[in-house]
């Protein structure tokens, strides 16, 4: 073929909330290359390792290209109708016995980047009605939905990072070098580092381990885990004993300042200093740097999320921006404005009276319910236990929980126990393995794609559409297509009486009809009949016409003909930069008073729990970490993320390796009452003493799955010593940082 017929797409990368820039070009029906894309509004040629394999993840040749179905134990090819006739055959009889609540899904994360299934999945918890549902939300983020919920009224609604304008910058439990930012949208994000540190402002990093943030933050510091929570608190102490708090312009819209000086007057540094390993006089320097800079964010993520004390870690942090005043102002914690609504920003019935705790209980441990979830370490034991009430059928949706939960283990073995286990997915991975049915997805270049949650947690407002690649085959099925077909399905219709056009036209009116019934919305009282004729197509593309449409930047039908369209957004082919994030706390607040709720009771009721926690004696612990060549478990059958020296190692402290009789490159064995794991050290200074650390995602040694790279670098799986009844309480959030291990040669 010759150079001029090469094609180049251009369209956004798909694997993860930097949402980069990329150029793929294509010769012969094959992604030859794929390189940045200079142009790119949002990203502006920067892209991670994983962007350049999305050709490799495409054309994959173990990812499904067609439904299979388990037939005397071996899969076996099978058409659409046949995999749903057999879905039906065996879903069907378990409601017509046991019921409804015997049937649940587990909805894995990639769900948040898929274009069909974050905008259908919806659709398909609407139309199942199922009792319940798992996820990896309880695994990885539900502290931060649990505490935005309670503080501003939504769950969905989190601030992010404005680090292009800020002078101090804290980044707390979290890597963005590997992960580009989570729940902040931030491509380069050492890039902007390194901005903050020519225009004469600082980075810190509080972490157990010197990660690659760190290493290029101003400062670094350690910190014990699962005491963040603790060291918030005695940076609130310092602010409040010193009146270094600021927060005039928040004042109309605040709740609670008094309760948090007088919960913060009882946490001075010296309390907690050796409950965190940091120094008191530490605690009180950072405290008044980051008072006396002109703008700062303190950000918090996932490692302030997975420990035991998630929800006033990920309370306290938002806390502690909002009583310097730097909240909702420029170089702050600030609210996106995203040309797109969400799905989940729509208004969910259940949370009309307010937020309600604990209204069911987990049949076997009884565990509460928090926004609607039970903690996912409890799917295995509910599918193991014997009585009424017992889970007999399962669905899971771009998800491998059998690698990502606490325990796997025990999840592997109740999987086989279920009468129908039916999955949505690329791979047969080590929790598909089990399933009757398997329906494959669309490979992201098979389908359109614009980040349905992400922008609203950019750094900045924008957005970029990008068109398929590669037309997918004749009889493929898109995701949202399998979702309405198993949706109804669990509501007890037959499979050949489901007509998914007709359900997604009815689907969508419904959406219609709720944004045109919002208050305050740009088509707050219009007529849903007519947006819906005037919204033309199908599917998940029609669903983001609308939100571009009614949204913040759309043409309101009519109502601003200078706004945008998703035709409109197709015409730039850059993307559209909006600008900065601006001020806007009045438009996002949901409270039943209108204002941020400082000290919801139900968050600080669990401080008592951590007060206990002050000076117990842990030894070693364990924390994860996530690597820049990694994406939980789903990229380790791509041979160039893999390849090279082995990641999946120990990393141990010098101190600790000698205590423990540990050498660099032979095996140990490490144990938790939960289990042990035989796995290579890898002596490193980067870990504080007294923690040790194991990536996540890895564990790919089940017999059964097709994954034929990652096989071969199989790796341990971290989750086999995360004990499951290890959560953050009022959350029910797992804990996978801070949990206490032993050492040992193996």
């Amino acid at each position: 073929m010759s150079e001029t017929s090469e094609r180049i797409h251009r369209r956004t990368c798909p694997l993860c909330e930097g949402m980069c820039g990329l150029r793929i070009h294509v010769k012969d029906g094959h992604v030859d290359r794929i390189r940045p894309d200079p142009d790119d509004v949002w990203s502006r040629g920067y892209i991670c390792p994983k962007g350049t394999t999305i050709g490799d993840l495409h054309h994959d040749p173990d990812r499904l290209r067609t439904p299979l179905v388990k037939r005397d134990g071996e899969f076996v090819e099978a058409s659409w109708d046949e995999a749903f006739a057999e879905c039906e055959r065996l879903l069907h009889p378990v409601i017509e016995r046991y019921g409804r609540e015997a049937v649940t899904a587990f909805i894995g994360n990639p769900t948040a980047s898929n274009f069909s299934l974050s905008r259908h999945i919806g659709a398909f918890i609407a139309f199942s009605q199922l009792d319940g549902i798992y996820s990896s939300g309880t695994v990885d983020q539900w502290p931060k939905n649990l505490a935005c919920a309670l503080m501003y009224g939504s769950m969905w609604t989190i601030p992010t990072a404005d680090i292009d304008h800020t002078d101090y910058l804290v980044v707390m439990g979290a890597n963005p070098h590997a992960s580009q930012g989570s729940l902040m949208c931030a491509p380069d994000f050492l890039g902007r580092m390194d901005a903050i540190h020519r225009r004469g402002g600082k980075t810190l990093v509080i972490d157990p381990r010197r990660t690659g943030t760190a290493d290029r933050a101003s400062e670094w510091l350690a910190i014990r885990p699962g005491s963040d929570a603790a060291m918030l608190l005695a940076v609130l102490h310092v602010i409040f004993a010193e009146s270094l708090e600021d927060h005039s312009h928040l004042d109309p819209y605040l709740n609670g300042v008094d309760r948090i000086r007088e919960i913060a007057a009882e946490w001075a540094p010296e309390r907690v200093a050796a409950t965190c390993g940091i120094a008191a006089d530490d605690i009180r320097r950072i405290t008044r740097e980051f008072c006396a800079a002109p703008s700062a964010a303190w950000y918090a993520r996932i490692g302030t999320c997975t420990q035991e004390f998630g929800t006033l870690a990920s309370w306290l942090a938002d806390v502690l921006n909002i009583v310097t005043g730097n909240f909702d102002r420029r170089g702050g914690m600030m609210f996106s404005k995203p040309i797109a609504w969400p799905m989940v920003s729509l208004p969910d019935p259940q949370w009309q009276d307010g937020f309600e705790f604990g209204r069911r209980k987990s049949r076997v441990r009884g565990a509460p319910e928090i926004l609607g979830q039970f903690p996912a370490a409890c799917l295995a034991e509910e599918i193991a236990t014997p009585g009424e009430g017992q889970l007999k059928a399962l669905i899971t949706i771009a998800g491998n929980p059998v690698i990502s939960l606490p325990e796997p283990e025990a999840l592997d073995a109740a999987l086989p126990k279920l009468d129908c286990m039916i999955s949505l997915d690329h791979y047969v991975n080590e929790t598909t393995r089990h399933a009757d049915v398997i329906l494959p997805a669309l490979s992201a270049l098979e389908q359109p794609h614009y980040d349905e949650l992400f922008w609203s947690w950019s750094v900045r407002n924008g957005g970029r559409y990008s068109d398929v690649v590669f037309e997918p085959a004749a009889d493929a099925r898109a995701e949202w297509e399998s979702l309405i077909m198993l949706g109804l399905l669990c509501a007890g219709q037959k499979a050949a009486d489901i007509d998914v056009q007709q359900v997604d036209q009815l689907y969508f009116a419904g959406i219609v009809g709720v944004v045109c019934g919002i208050p305050g919305s740009p088509v707050e009282g219009r007529d849903p009949g007519e947006i819906v004729a005037d919204t033309p197509g199908a599917g998940p593309e029609r669903i983001l016409d609308l939100q571009i449409r009614s949204g913040p930047h759309g043409d309101v039908y009519g109502g601003n003909p200078d706004g945008l369209t998703l035709a409109k957004l197709k015409s730039h082919s850059d993307g559209i930069d909006i600008g900065p994030l601006e001020p806007r706390l009045p438009e996002i607040l949901q409270t039943e008073s209108g204002k941020i709720e400082l000290a919801p009771e139900y968050i600080t009721n669990d401080l008592e729990r951590l007060a206990a926690r002050l000076g117990r004696e842990d030894g070693l612990v364990l924390v994860s970490r996530r690597h820049l060549r990694s994406k939980n478990s789903w990229l380790h059958n791509v041979p160039a993320l893999v390849s090279g020296k082995d990641r999946c190692t120990l990393l141990v402290h010098p101190d600790d390796a000698k205590l423990h009789g540990l050498e660099d490159g032979r095996l140990a064995r490490i144990s938790s009452r939960s289990g042990s794991l035989r796995v290579p050290v890898e002596i490193s200074e980067e870990m504080m003493p007294g923690v040790v650390c194991l990536p996540h995602g890895w564990g790919h040694d089940k017999p059964g799955a097709r994954l034929s790279v990652a096989s071969q670098h199989a790796g341990v799986c971290n989750n086999v010593i995360s004990p499951g009844d290890f959560i953050d309480e009022i959350s029910g959030n797992a804990v996978l940082n801070g949990i206490p291990v032993e050492l040992a040669p193996a």
